[in-house]
């Protein structure tokens, strides 16, 4: 059922891709993150220790009940929907057309989807905090996008509104980075490639679906703590904590997971 699921997702969606070699997109995240396979090779990611973060989160931030949180890249909605059940009132943003669909069947009074590009201003002075999660920052080449992306988030929130940026931690990649892997879901192969050029991280997703082939990318910026300051600064905020993982343990350059940093609307 899996299989078939996707084709018939492909067959609606033809603009993910389908191709006798190698395919053509508007821009790598349009195609791979409205693509089924997306979803499927990214099927088992851990709810329970992106709960457990959420938790620590909401305990550090400690916002009011009534507080208006944006979810700015939410994918599906996994976080917004957990921040709602726990009482907030959470709006999420993303790209995907496909994502926020899927997101849209769990709105309620409290909780709202929308189809947005993080680039642009959402709602001018709306929210209290805005959570970026799961390394949804840096997926553009030129640093005045990038930096286009804060400068929205500080439009969106209101007065001495917060904001949270999970991040993956480039110094560690580049002394771990796997450059090779080959993952079998059910009957689809996906052959990934990474690699870090011009401080750019790339990951070749090339996936085998029967007599079907399919090639998408990722890419995402390799920004360290230092870039991440200087987009802060020019975007109108104060960096408030840096920290290093999922428990908000401190961070270390050398050994860390993620880059977490929070800021406070200047």
């Amino acid at each position: 059922m899996l299989i078939k699921s996707v084709k018939d997702s492909l067959a609606s969606h033809p603009e993910t891709g389908h191709f006798p070699g190698i395919m053509t997109t508007r821009t790598w995240y349009t195609s791979w993150f409205n693509s089924p396979y997306y979803h499927m090779l990214y099927r088992r990611r851990d709810h329970g220790e992106a709960a457990q973060f959420i938790d620590h989160v909401l305990r550090y931030f400690d916002p009011p009940k009534e507080a208006e949180i944006l979810d700015l890249a939410c994918g599906k909605g996994r976080h917004s929907i957990y921040m709602s059940k726990k009482g907030f009132r959470v709006t999420g943003i993303d790209i995907s057309e496909q994502n926020i669909a899927y997101a849209k069947k769990f709105e309620s009074e409290r909780l709202k989807f929308a189809i947005a590009d993080m680039r642009e201003p959402f709602r001018a002075n709306s929210f209290d905090l805005v959570l970026n999660l799961f390394t949804s920052f840096g997926y553009f080449d030129a640093a005045e996008e990038n930096l286009n992306v804060l400068r929205s988030v500080h439009t969106n929130l209101r007065k001495d509104g917060q904001v949270l940026i999970d991040y993956l931690n480039a110094s560690l990649l580049r002394n771990t980075l796997v450059e090779e892997e080959t993952v079998h879901i059910s009957d689809v192969e996906f052959d990934i490639r990474r690699s870090i050029e011009n401080d750019i991280i790339k990951k070749r997703i090339d996936v085998k679906d029967g007599d079907r082939n399919f090639r998408f990318e990722e890419r995402v910026k390799a920004l360290e703590p230092e870039d991440f300051e200087a987009f802060f600064e020019k975007a109108g905020f104060d960096i408030v904590d840096t920290f290093g993982d999922y428990t908000l343990g401190p961070f270390a350059r050398e050994r860390s997971p993620r880059l977490i940093l929070t800021a406070r609307k200047r």
